[in-house]
């Protein structure tokens, strides 16, 4: 009797240890899903959206060239053309939201793939480029397109 008691109460204990195992996982797997969707911004955002950010403090990565940042270039941005990014991805902060942009929404998409190459989740390309943040309004240094 006392033999086939300290079976069921191993038995026992091994199940609630099973159940535990089980929760564990399944709640490790539940946090890092949160997680990972809460850094991944998506592969493009609208203008409005790039503006809202850049305004929330995000950095706005312009990779057009030298010549065209020159012509006009929203402020407060960085440049780092699109043929430097690869050498120079040390230099953009990986602690924080990144905006990529360019003429007309083309070349950011590459500086975002380079970016995401790279390791960084929270990196997005802006539709339109300067020019549709430019037809919409928001602040140009320069001449406007």
């Amino acid at each position: 009797m006392a033999k086939q008691k300290r079976k069921i109460q191993k038995n026992q204990s091994i199940l609630w240890i099973g159940i535990i195992g089980i929760l564990l996982i399944v709640l490790v797997g539940v946090t890092l899903a949160s997680q990972s969707s809460s850094q991944t911004l998506p592969n493009e955002i609208t203008v409005d959206e790039a503006y809202q950010k850049y305004q929330e403090g995000a950095f706005v990565l312009d990779v057009r060239t030298q010549e065209e940042w020159d012509e006009y270039h929203a402020p407060n941005t960085t440049l780092i053309t699109l043929d430097q990014l690869p050498n120079r991805v040390n230099e953009v902060p990986q602690d924080q939201e990144i905006v990529v942009i360019c003429r007309s929404g083309n070349r950011s998409q590459v500086g975002r793939d380079i970016l995401r190459d790279a390791g960084f989740d929270q990196v997005t390309s802006t539709a339109g480029g300067l020019k549709a943040w430019s037809a919409a309004g928001y602040p140009i240094e320069g001449t406007r397109p």
